[in-house]
């Protein structure tokens, strides 16, 4: 059973369901607090894992880290001071520093599961591998031969601000359910020691025990669009397990009535209904009803599926210049959305090589996932009797299908 559920609660909501618990192979796992506070948690980390290396015994480490920008730097310092110890002392094996967060190209993703640095000489000791992560090694995959832990303390989460309509990734404390999780992963396959950046008081007064529910700092739109197909009309006093804040619903409630797919007395309308039927948020269905009528449904969908996955574009922290040069090629002076429409129309135009994606700095990955998206969305609407008629779009651009950049 995951460190991170509550068990407890789904057994309330489900009519106190019986628990059937599975348990995994662990080992025991020492856990270590910093005595006080860190003023900079990144510095510190450094210096654990550092500290970690030159006195040890053999294993790899895992260090938690909150995004990107963040874990490139680590990686950046880390290896500088790898340089250092290895030039300083013939007897310390190498430290390989490996990133790893979602946007990551798969092939660089895989180094993860690399074995780690073989003795610089016989006899002498062997190197480790850093891999430096974001949340997604906290219960999404176990990696081998991990045996000390790095906890900071912290996760990137995504709120939603009701009143100004728009999603932010926040730097946030995690919970107690989450620390507990970050310190299982020492304990896969040996006995493993998980290194907390943050004092035992800090842990026991300031985690909250589970992290705040998803659905109580997210966009309702979608949510509130289903619930209505299935004829559920008082939202309010709607059984949620975690109900969210009324504001959150009412501000649901006005951008579905905004879109037209509720009347002025709360009602599902025909646009509605057929705004349902759609795996996506609210504003991106109402666009592709209206491109039947406008008649760029195949440019529409596109765009539609491009803002449907994660980032196409990379932009590696040692190549930033040449991954904007490659990206410029794209950009269209109409905005974001036809750049990407032209960059989907290139990625199909080149056949979807992965060599091409590789030297444009495109990650194939989510491009694939766009393409999939794609289809489905399309197979949707053509059940439902809406017309992708050929594009009558009047801008140039989208009209060169059989432009294949370099």
């Amino acid at each position: 059973m995951s460190a991170t559920l509550d068990s407890e609660k789904f057994q309330k909501y489900f009519n106190d369901a019986p628990l059937l618990k599975v348990p995994g192979r662990t080992f025991p796992v020492e856990i270590y607090y910093s005595p006080e506070a860190e003023r900079n948690y990144l510095d510190a980390a450094i210096r654990t894992v550092i500290q970690i290396h030159t006195c040890e015994e053999p294993g790899d480490i895992l260090l938690f880290l909150t995004g990107e920008e963040e874990i490139e730097d680590a990686c950046r310092r880390l290896r500088d001071e790898n340089s250092s110890l290895m030039k300083a002392s013939s007897e310390i094996g190498e430290l390989r520093p490996i990133p790893l967060y979602s946007s990551l190209p798969p092939a660089l993703q895989q180094k993860i599961f690399d074995d780690p640095p073989p003795p610089r000489a016989p006899g002498k000791q062997p190197g480790r591998k850093v891999i430096v992560s974001t949340n997604i090694a906290e219960t999404s995959l176990t990696i081998d031969g991990i045996v000390y832990v790095i906890d900071p303390g912290f996760s990137k989460q995504k709120v939603y601000n009701p009143r100004i309509r728009i999603e932010s990734l926040l730097v946030s404390p995690i919970s107690k359910a989450s620390a507990k999780q970050r310190a299982g992963r020492a304990g896969r396959t040996r006995e493993g020691k998980c290194f907390r950046l943050y004092t035992e008081q800090s842990y026991i007064k300031d985690l909250n025990e589970q992290t705040y529910p998803e659905i109580m700092r997210s966009n309702l739109g979608s949510v509130v669009l289903q619930l209505k197909k299935l004829g559920i009309d008082d939202l309010v006093h709607f059984d949620f397990m975690d109900a969210p804040a009324p504001e959150t619903l009412m501000r649901a409630l006005e951008l579905l009535n905004y879109l037209e797919a509720l009347d002025d007395e709360g009602e599902l309308t025909k646009t509605g209904e057929i705004m349902a039927e759609f795996p996506l948020d609210p504003q991106l269905c109402k666009m592709l009803i209206a491109s039947s009528k406008y008649k760029c449904s195949e440019e529409v969908l596109t765009i539609v599926a491009m803002l449907s996955v994660p980032n196409v574009y990379i932009r590696p922290k040692d190549q930033k210049d040449r991954a904007d040069e490659k990206r410029r090629q794209f950009e269209h002076d109409d905005g974001d959305h036809i750049t990407l429409l032209k960059t989907f129309q290139a990625f199909k135009a080149n056949h979807e090589d992965p060599n091409w994606c590789y030297n444009n700095y495109l990650n194939i990955r989510s491009l694939k996932n766009a393409d999939n998206v794609r289809i489905q969305v399309e197979n949707i609407m053509k059940r439902l009797g809406l017309d992708v008629p050929v594009s009558l779009c009047k801008l140039p651009i989208l009209k060169r299908r059989d432009t294949i950049l370099p």
